[in-house]
């Protein structure tokens, strides 16, 4: 053989063993960077909720990932999830919430305007309810079971992309009854990494996976009322200024996000805020939850129509349902004898029929009865039904339909341009053209 060819022959040969002990170094760095809550359902049956019908968030499938996108308006974005490959390498993933669907950030209600690019969410998504009017690409139904390739792996983009609940870290803990317990901090130039287990508060027998999260000067630190640095923690002695030391399990909660990694580690986490105590953490739900409640009583109450009983001469009485996922003084405005505005809107809870925001065509009129469910309301549901009459009822109130309802307590005010339709659905989504010819 010529040697042009031997050389040719181990080039290839080296290359090919390269390419081996490449993949079985990312199958490494994933097994021991993976945290312990990564893709739990990839065999969870496709589930495709029913109009009218909230859906049993059991049936969710569930998986974790970076929001890199946000269309706050159409109430939709992206999430890089978590695999078990290259995490930067996966392509971003649409989701469009639910009409119902909740939002939850630092333990509290919240918008999808209120979260930073970069945090780390869980999310718990179905089929899309309707594929012709879906607000993202439809996807096959088994595609979350499909290996992406280059290094990347299976899972990256499931078709279940309409969310029933989406919640950061702190959020997840709350509602599953989790904290985060630091056992070791290993510190240089203030930054450095963290070794922690999340697990259950109230067992002491807990064998949790031991995760490295890493942190920075921009980590921000919360005890009672005060916002601390790391420089600050430094200089009381609590961290080491550098080097390691045991934090001896201490139970916090945790703000995830995700930073470009070195030394060839794929999915390693970043803290992005760390809550000593309850304290601190009952002041970031109180502040986000203040944040919402002003936003929902600017655009409205979400609901969705049970049944309607139509009179005449356009005289209705409407029973609707209230969504769920919020705060309960907003429900407490709700009450007999209030008098209250409708408006139809979209799935992407936009409001439709006005020319120039939401009460310009609402129908008027009082709620005349307020029931609540007795037990638990399913996820998406408040359980409170209203029972609303109007002398002038208009086309998109109807059976199945989402509207938003707002008591006249709440302010009259004006949403932004891109929360309405104007009464043309083919606006449901913005092109170029809503861009101001120069």
């Amino acid at each position: 053989m010529k040697p042009f060819f031997v050389v040719r022959s181990l080039f290839f040969v080296a290359k090919s063993l390269l390419a081996l002990v490449c993949s079985l170094v990312i199958q490494a760095n994933a097994a021991n960077e993976q945290p312990s809550t990564k893709h739990q359902a990839l065999g969870t049956e496709p589930f495709r909720p029913e109009t009218g019908k909230f859906p049993p968030l059991e049936k969710a499938h569930s998986y974790r990932g970076e929001l890199i996108f946000v269309d706050h308006a159409n109430r939709r974005g992206s999430i890089r999830l978590q695999g078990s490959g290259m995490f930067f390498r996966n392509d971003p993933h649409p989701f469009a919430m639910l009409p119902y669907g909740i939002v939850r950030y630092h333990g509290a209600p919240a918008d999808l305007r209120d979260i930073p690019l970069g945090t780390v969410m869980h999310v718990h998504a179905f089929l899309p309810p309707d594929p012709k009017t879906s607000a993202v690409p439809v996807l096959p139904v088994d595609s979350k079971k499909t290996d992406a390739n280059h290094n990347r792996g299976a899972g990256i983009f499931p078709a279940e992309n309409h969310v029933l609940l989406l919640e950061d870290e702190a959020s997840h803990c709350e509602r599953e009854g989790l904290v985060w317990k630091l056992k070791d901090v290993d510190v240089k130039n203030r930054e450095g990494m963290i070794i922690a287990t999340r697990e259950p508060k109230q067992s002491v027998n807990a064998k949790a996976t031991e995760e490295k999260l890493t942190f920075d000067a921009a980590t921000r630190i919360w005890r009672g009322r005060e916002s601390l640095s790391i420089e600050e923690l430094i200089a009381e002695g609590a961290w080491p200024v550098d080097g390691k030391k045991s934090l001896g399990n201490q139970s916090v909660q945790l703000g995830i996000t995700w930073k470009p990694t070195p030394d060839g580690i794929f999915t390693r986490f970043h803290i992005s805020d760390i809550w000593l105590d309850d304290a601190s953490m009952q002041r970031a739900v109180k502040h986000q939850t203040e944040t919402h409640k002003t936003f929902i009583r600017s655009r409205w109450m979400p609901a969705w129509i049970d049944a309607v009983e139509y009179g005449k001469f356009g005289r209705a009485t409407v029973t609707a349902t209230l969504f769920g996922g919020m705060d309960d003084s907003l429900y407490a405005d709700f009450n007999k004898d209030t008098a209250a505005l409708m408006n139809p809107v979209a799935n992407t809870l936009k409001h439709t029929h006005g020319g120039y925001g939401p009460a310009h065509m609402a129908s008027k009129g009082p709620i005349i009865n307020v029931t609540k469910a007795t037990g638990t309301a399913p996820l998406g549901s408040s359980g409170i039904q209203i029972r609303f009459s109007t002398d002038l009822i208009i086309e998109g109130i109807r059976p199945g339909r989402v509207v938003r309802v707002r008591p006249a307590s709440w302010p009259q005010v004006q949403v932004p341009r891109e929360e309405y339709l104007n009464d043309n659905l083919e606006e449901r989504f913005p092109t170029p053209a809503i861009f101001p010819k120069y």
